[in-house]
């Protein structure tokens, strides 16, 4: 019975993490699907604890891309509820002098990655509490330290499990890191500068072609635009111009017709261009990354 007892609190305490949900992992990678490098991290996981919920974000991530990897998962994130552990793994320095972190999000979640800009934008628009740095020597997966590089497996899946099955505590990881030396890609913020609208496209959507940008909705309602007014949208990457035209600011696609480009607003209520059953970045030859940005005028003297 005593036996009993002890395997049922163990298995209970095991089900739940340290914010009393079911310990629930979520992977991003540049791996893809073709080889085991993705199952192997979620063995890992699975070895410290069978009950672990994991999940994909995706495993497409561009090799070496870590700007659409910071995007992806400032698109995804907060949809996740607090006390949610994210591996995200695209490290072209990996066993090199860059720091691998946990960040603990303002909203709860923690995200465990090397510290080369994947951070960018959830610090921004999220916020994050607390950075402690993941110490390899403390947090490595027993009998891996002959391995140099694959700390997805070694160490990030390793830690990121133990921490969502409460078999570490967020504090034992390792010291402090200031949330201020946490490394930041630099890009165009969205804001207003007089009759213009400047903004970033940090990720294109792949299946479609759409331009997104990190330009919210609510700013271009402040700034006076309304559906089916037209607006002078230019493009540029790295102050070259690649596209201008003037293009009409509607709530769907089928607004104009098929074979046109149309503003609209994207899932996450960001200024977006898409054509219409068309794909505006093949059009247009338009890419996305921290050194593309666009600018919304306000056409005048047009019927909406």
């Amino acid at each position: 019975m005593v036996r009993f007892i002890l395997i049922f609190l163990f298995c209970w305490q095991d089900s739940l993490s340290v914010f009393g949900q079911k310990p629930v992992l979520v992977y991003q990678t540049d791996f893809g699907v073709k080889d085991g490098a993705v199952a192997a991290m979620k063995g890992v996981a699975y070895g410290v604890s069978p009950l672990l919920a994991q999940y994909d974000l995706s495993h497409e991530i561009p090799p070496y891309d870590i700007w659409q990897a910071a995007y992806r998962l400032r698109q995804t994130v907060p949809y996740w509820p607090a006390g949610t552990v994210f591996v995200s793994v695209v490290d072209p320095g990996v066993g090199s002098a860059r720091r691998s972190v946990i960040a603990k999000l303002k909203t709860g979640q923690f995200i465990v990655t090397p510290d080369n800009g994947t951070l960018t934008l959830l610090a921004l628009e999220i916020g994050m509490d607390e950075v402690r740095l993941l110490e390899e020597e403390r947090n490595r997966l027993p009998g891996s330290s002959a391995s140099y590089t694959f700390h997805g497996r070694d160490l990030y899946a390793y830690t990121a499990a133990r921490l969502a099955a409460g078999r570490i505590s967020f504090a034992a990881i390792g010291p402090l890191v200031p949330a201020e030396t946490v490394v930041k890609i630099p890009f165009q913020a969205a804001r207003r500068e007089g009759k213009l609208l400047r903004g970033n496209i940090p990720v294109l959507d792949p299946q479609y072609g759409n331009i997104w940008t990190n330009i919210p909705l609510q700013l271009v309602q402040d700034f006076g635009v309304r559906y089916g007014d037209p607006l002078l949208v230019t493009v540029r990457k790295e102050g070259q111009q690649v596209y201008r035209d003037t293009v009409l600011f509607g709530n769907t696609f089928s607004v104009v017709p098929v074979g046109k480009p149309v503003a609209y607003a994207n899932s996450l209520l960001n200024f977006s261009l898409g054509i219409n059953q068309g794909n505006f970045a093949q059009e247009f030859k338009v890419g996305s990354g921290p050194g593309w940005d666009l600018v919304i005028e306000k056409v005048t003297g047009l019927k909406r």
